[in-house]
């Protein structure tokens, strides 16, 4: 019984962003774990695990774009189609606005502000909104939403210089409204039998912003464990939540920080 607790393999899953730099990872995961997926993105990267899961017709790539509501239901539409239902949904995909001046505060246009805020919380709503008919038809399933250590403290500006990382404030707006969204979604559609938890995530560097080396010592400083992220060290936390180890979760956000908001 325990040793099945954290099996996909009756798992059916859209993961957006999927093909991200987070989201490779967890792609490859769930895979792993024997679950049925769909990689909801505009691109898509491949290797040869990911090339035999196409074969096997475990793993389908759809071009979605999550700012637009009629390619997110449609996306929804070919993965119900080619899978015959919805067990999961990981709101990995976001997008951001405002960078150099136009990311400070003082000097953020109106329009900026919409759109760094709808890329983080935004692209969530839609694709919990479109998939609940899905989730309905299945029996219920579970959502993971992306959020992040940004949407629960504030960033310290000392330690960005010239980085070029500098994390502008609709993005940790957008980001805390996705917690809030997340017990929204874990209230009101319980009835349906779906949960809804999320996870933030603290300082997972790309390899481009990686190569700055002063700006990844400050990083790690800040952090408990000191010392940043790696990819694969998401994947324990979505596993659980998408799995049945989680039958009992709802409503929380999980930090996934190496301690940053912990001290």
């Amino acid at each position: 019984m325990y040793t099945e607790l954290f099996s996909l393999q009756q798992k059916s899953i859209v993961i957006t962003g999927g093909s991200g730099y987070l989201g490779s990872a967890l792609t490859e995961a769930m895979l792993a774990f024997g679950a049925d997926v769909t990689v909801a993105d505009l691109t898509f990267r491949t290797n040869a695990a990911l090339e035999a899961a196409i074969q096997e017709g475990r793993l389908r790539n759809i071009v979605c774009d999550v700012s637009d509501t009629a390619s997110i239901r449609n996306m929804m539409q070919m993965h119900f189609a080619a899978s015959g239902r919805l067990n999961v949904l990981v709101n990995c995909a976001t997008y951001g606005a405002g960078y150099g001046k136009g990311a400070e505060l003082e000097f953020m246009t109106d329009e900026v502000w919409q759109k760094g805020v709808d890329g983080a919380a935004g692209t969530a709503f839609r694709c919990i909104r479109e998939a609940i008919p899905h989730f309905r038809e299945s029996g219920g399933g579970s959502i993971i939403n992306f959020a992040s250590m940004y949407g629960v403290v504030s960033p310290d500006p000392s330690i960005y210089g010239d980085s070029g990382a500098n994390n502008p404030p609709n993005y940790g707006v957008g980001k805390a409204g996705v917690v809030q969204l997340t017990r929204y979604c874990a209230a009101h559609l319980a009835k349906y039998g779906i949960r809804c938890n999320s996870v933030s995530p603290g300082p997972f560097p790309n390899t481009v912003i990686g190569q700055n080396e002063d700006f990844i010592e400050k990083l790690q400083a800040k952090t408990m464990l000191g010392r940043v992220g790696k990819p694969e060290e998401m994947t324990g936390v979505v596993i659980m939540l998408a799995s049945d180890a989680s039958s009992y979760m709802t409503g929380s956000n999980l930090m996934v920080d190496g301690g940053w908001t912990a001290w």
